[in-house]
């Protein structure tokens, strides 16, 4: 460093930048996560005829989710469809589509990941679960995910949670669920009971789809699913209840979940009765998807509110967006019934509407005829609603129900549908640009900072690798794909820095340590696959380590080992035999840590010599292993920190004593 810019104007930029940042954030996230009209309250049922109501067909329900269950429908008396779970693909923002019938943004997101989250219940919410509690008919019963309980406290008679970020617990995690279904289904005082099972989601985020523990686990939740349907067959008194399952999201190639790849939105969405072969066509099982994962016929994961609601006889709650499923409308056999389910659905779908647009142009007495004014999205919905609307009543007292009216309320129902849904979307851009330009102001009083120095050479690579990778930021596919950037800059880097050994110590010397560089990057790209597009490919650890664990354990080891004596190598000023015997507990603590949690998290790698080893060694628990590592790490630290502070003063005396003898 060449030169010592001012204390004060450095001082003075680096607060600027560091308040331009937080408001930088600020502001970006207020245009990012936009407004959304909410309606309060419970709603209530709005038929043409108040005393003529749609008989609901069922009066039970079992509500079945299979955590990551992605369309992969097989036989059963059923009807079955592929839900479209719109991103963010993790278990919150989906549970609320599936009971509000809302489209969830991505600050479900980030509470998802939040354990002691209490701010995005639902409690307050219009839900099914909400009008069943309503209702009165029965006690509501949840086992399973505890994100449930956390939704909706103090609504369920009788739960049992299950927390879902144990990832590595595959069995546990379902049994807890599993030993609650017989006993309930012999109970008749409850309407509602919610199962989410978690272990086949835990199984994809461990080893992927392909996982050989995938179709045991599929076989599994079919055992449970056949145990469902026959008790719905054979005891009298759950004749008429529903059973729907469905997945809360999918899984990408690599068992992940959370974006928008056809694998994370194509969730399977089956309803399940004895009731519905008298109104249902015949589905061959299994079938090829039409494209990745579009089995069945397609629906909104949304779309399960008002038809559970109108299944049940149940009014739709008030900030629905999905559309009742059609398919369903045969079990009333009247046209006036028909017409009222999708009535009530329009309407409720329009209080939303006008709420956020304004009802003026939807009203027949307004003046206002929108159908005359310029074709916009939301004057086009008005004028189709304003035509349909009126001709509910003559298409009501018919015989048969009209396909075309049908058609074409089905229609206006997805209209307003994707119209509102696109609001979720709807992002404030002067916000956005104005955080983007906060940000960049910060960046470039930043670079002010920098320019005031002079470093040496290696500096301007570094700038451009760190400028490369903010770039990358901009591009979710570069953010899911980091990983080709570290190798592609590191490769970049080493032959920077091979270059200049070279031309330093000349090609005899330089060449063989850069290429044992190379040789090592190479083996770190193909050691572990990871990312979006190619985690399911072949590596090192697939091929090799995985089928000869004793090769991982063996590499372990020499990890410890080399560990060991780095430590040994820096601490000084202790006897040998102290010295010895603190890194030694160190790295045996580490190690018996180590073997203990894959012992829990992937037994199938603790084979052998090392199983003996973790048997013999077995009775403290993790958490105990865990505690004596960072209390012997914390004893080595405060010991490097008190060595450095002798040794300071010992090095600036010696230096002193060396300038002074004459040369």
């Amino acid at each position: 460093m060449a030169s010592s810019p001012s204390s004060r104007s450095v001082a003075t930029l680096l607060t600027i930048a560091n308040l331009f940042l937080p408001l930088a954030i600020v502001m970006f996230c207020v245009g990012f996560f936009p407004y959304k009209p909410f309606l309060p309250g419970l709603a209530e049922h709005d038929a043409l005829h108040n005393d003529d109501t749609p008989i609901a067909p069922f009066d039970k329900l079992v509500f079945m989710v299979v955590d990551a269950l992605r369309s992969l429908i097989r036989d059963g008396t059923a009807v079955p469809f592929t839900a479209n779970a719109r991103s963010p693909t993790v278990t919150m923002p989906r549970l609320k589509a599936m009971t509000t019938g809302s489209i969830p943004s991505f600050v479900d997101l980030i509470l998802n990941f939040d354990e002691a989250d209490t701010s995005s219940t639902l409690a307050s919410q219009d839900t099914w679960l909400a009008q069943m509690r309503a209702a009165g008919k029965g006690k509501l019963l949840m086992f399973g995910d505890d994100t449930w309980l956390k939704l909706f406290p103090a609504t369920f008679d009788r739960s049992d949670g299950t927390s879902s970020f144990f990832v590595s617990d595959f069995t546990e995690v379902d049994n807890n669920v599993t030993r609650n279904i017989a006993p309930e289904l012999n109970e008749q005082d409850w309407t509602l009971m919610v199962l989410h099972f978690l272990g086949l989601d835990h199984i994809g985020h461990k080893s992927g789809p392909r996982s050989g523990n995938m179709a045991p686990k599929q076989q599994e939740m079919d055992s449970i699913v056949q145990v469902i349907y026959s008790a719905i067959v054979s005891k009298p008194h759950l004749a008429s209840t529903l059973f729907v399952l469905c997945g809360d999201h999918g899984m990408n190639d690599a068992g992940n979940h959370g974006a928008s790849s056809p694998g994370e939105t194509s969730p399977a969405l089956v309803f399940i009765s004895p009731k519905l072969k008298s109104i249902t066509p015949e589905f061959r099982a299994p079938v090829r998807p039409q494209h990745e994962f579009d089995f069945y016929s397609t629906v909104e994961q949304s779309d399960i509110t008002p038809t559970i609601a109108a299944l049940l006889g149940l009014p739709i709650s008030k900030n629905n967006l999905g559309a009742f499923i059609p398919e369903f409308l045969p079990f009333w056999p009247t046209a006036r019934h028909q017409v009222q389910i999708l009535i009530q659905n329009a309407k409720q779908i329009l209080q939303i509407v006008t709420a956020t647009f304004g009802a003026e142009i939807f009203e027949n007495d307004s003046g206002i005829d929108a159908c005359h004014l310029d074709a916009t999205n939301i004057n086009t919905l008005a004028c189709e609603w304003r035509r349909l609307s009126n001709k509910a009543d003559t298409i009501a007292n018919a015989s048969e129900l009209d396909q075309t009216w049908l058609s074409e309320m089905i229609r206006w129902l997805r209209n307003a549908q994707e119209m509102m849904s696109s609001l979720a979307s709807n992002y404030d851009v002067p916000k956005l640009v104005l955080g983007q330009v906060l940000s960049i102001v910060a960046m470039v009083l930043s670079g002010a900072i920098m320019l005031q120095y002079q470093y040496d050479e290696t500096a301007l690579p570094l700038l451009g690798i760190t400028a490369s990778y903010g770039v990358m930021m901009f591009a979710s596919s570069y953010v899911e794909e980091e990983q080709h950037f570290w190798y592609w800059s590191l490769t970049i880097w080493f032959a920077y820095l091979g270059i200049k050994d070279i031309q330093k110590k000349g090609i005899a010397s330089g060449a063989v340590a850069n290429i044992s560089a190379f040789i090592i990057i190479r083996l770190m790209r193909s050691w572990n696959q990871t990312g979006q597009k190619f985690a399911g490919n072949p590596d090192v650890v697939k091929t090799f380590v995985v089928p000869n664990p004793h090769i991982l354990w063996a590499l372990i080891v020499m990890s410890y080992a080399m560990a060991s004596l780095q430590v040994m190598a820096n601490v000084h000023r202790l006897p040998y035999v102290a010295k010895t015997s603190i890194v030694s507990v160190l790295a045996s603590s580490a190690f018996a840590f180590r073997l203990a949690f894959t012992a829990e998290d992937a037994p199938e790698l603790v084979i052998g010599f090392v199983k003996r080893v973790n048997d013999r060694i077995h009775g403290p628990s993790l958490i105990s292993r865990a505690r004596v590592v960072f209390v012997v790490l914390l004893a080595l630290v405060v010991f490097a920190v008190y060595q450095a502070r002798m040794r300071g003063p010992q090095a600036t005396a010696s230096d002193y004593g060396n300038t002074a003898q004459p040369s």
